[in-house]
């Protein structure tokens, strides 16, 4: 079979069967009388492996030592190749999200382009004096979009760079709550805490709802922070972990001030007193947790706080009924 009968059965181009001649790659048995190529069956058959092994990737190099060469061994070079194309797939889904980026800052010239493309090398820098320069800085004329924030904020281990990504994330343009979400959803506990603590300084109905959830994150540090911005906005869902956190201590002050706020709404009052009552109550609890319980009784509104008081003026415990005589006595005299 010549050249020619060869490139129409097979598709591949005659340049391109005079290159695999060239390489040793398939090399045709025969001559014509008048010189040309003449391909035996066996030739094309290894022409259509050829074409095969190269629709899975492999250069002809790499084409030229499976067919040829002993020692490479078919289950050894496909790892290779998937690992390759994993690494290839990463580099093109990144050019992907850079790409994605700069059309969502709605540049209007090159040089808009240009600018974004920077701060996204910023932002990407392995320093991170750069990264918070990054942050702060970004060019006034570009729309920065919230999304690439959210993203730098979800891999951002330094805590002062962290903090001004989130500055300038309330600020930028755009939606970053479903970036944020899918991180609060994250297996890696990190990404959760970063994801959650940027939440709490977003507003609205959507935001509320992520943090809800988080209230039953197993991680402490993501309940901590759902539970303070929670109470901070009077959500009432948050009573429950503000009361841990009185028990657990370290942010016990400012969840009590939460529950006193959220307490001057008579239909929560109640809710909240039983609360720190039952805890005050339950023999798990020991006396350092009994005492900022008691504290944070104090804080609640007069009418509700007075009657669990006046028990605990003579609890067993002497610091908390110390505590609660004390306020009483107080009360008692302003009253006068």
């Amino acid at each position: 079979m010549l050249i020619g009968d060869v490139a129409r059965r097979s598709g591949v181009s005659t340049r391109m069967l005079r290159h695999y001649d060239s390489l040793g790659l398939v090399r045709p048995t025969g001559r014509t009388s008048g010189g040309y190529r003449e391909y035996s069956d066996e030739d094309v058959r290894r022409l259509f492996q050829v074409e095969g092994l190269r629709s899975l990737g492999l250069s002809l190099r790499q084409i030229a030592r499976a067919l040829q060469g002993p020692t490479c061994t078919p289950a050894g070079l496909v790892r290779d190749l998937i690992r390759w194309t994993e690494e290839r797939l990463d580099r093109e889904r990144e050019l992907l999200d850079r790409l994605r980026t700069v059309a969502a800052a709605a540049p209007t010239g090159w040089a808009d382009v240009l600018r974004i493309t920077e701060l996204i090398t910023g932002l990407d820098s392995p320093s991170a004096a750069l990264r918070q320069r990054s942050a702060l800085a970004p060019a006034a004329e570009v729309r920065v979009p919230a999304e690439l924030l959210a993203g730098a904020v979800l891999a951002e281990a330094d805590p002062n760079v962290a903090g001004a990504l989130r500055w300038a994330l309330g600020r930028a343009d755009g939606d970053a709550l479903a970036t944020l979400t899918s991180g609060a959803r994250s297996e890696n506990v990190d990404t959760r805490r970063r994801a959650i603590q940027a939440i709490t300084e977003l507003t609205g109905d959507e935001a509320t709802v992520v943090l809800v959830d988080a209230l039953d994150d197993p991680d402490p540090m993501v309940r901590r922070h759902a539970a303070l911005a929670l109470g901070a906005h009077g959500e009432v869902a948050a009573v429950p972990a503000l009361v841990d956190l009185v028990i657990e201590g370290g942010h016990d002050v400012e969840a009590a001030e939460h529950l006193g706020a959220l307490a001057t709404d008579p239909a929560r009052a109640e809710q909240i007193v039983s609360a720190l009552a039952e805890q005050l109550a339950a023999p798990t609890t020991d006396s350092a947790a009994r005492s900022r319980l008691t504290q944070a009784i104090l804080e609640l509104p007069r009418t509700v706080a007075q009657p669990v008081l006046r028990r605990l003026s003579r609890d067993d415990d002497p610091v908390v009924a110390w505590t609660a005589a004390a306020y009483l006595e107080d009360e008692d005299a302003t009253s006068r």
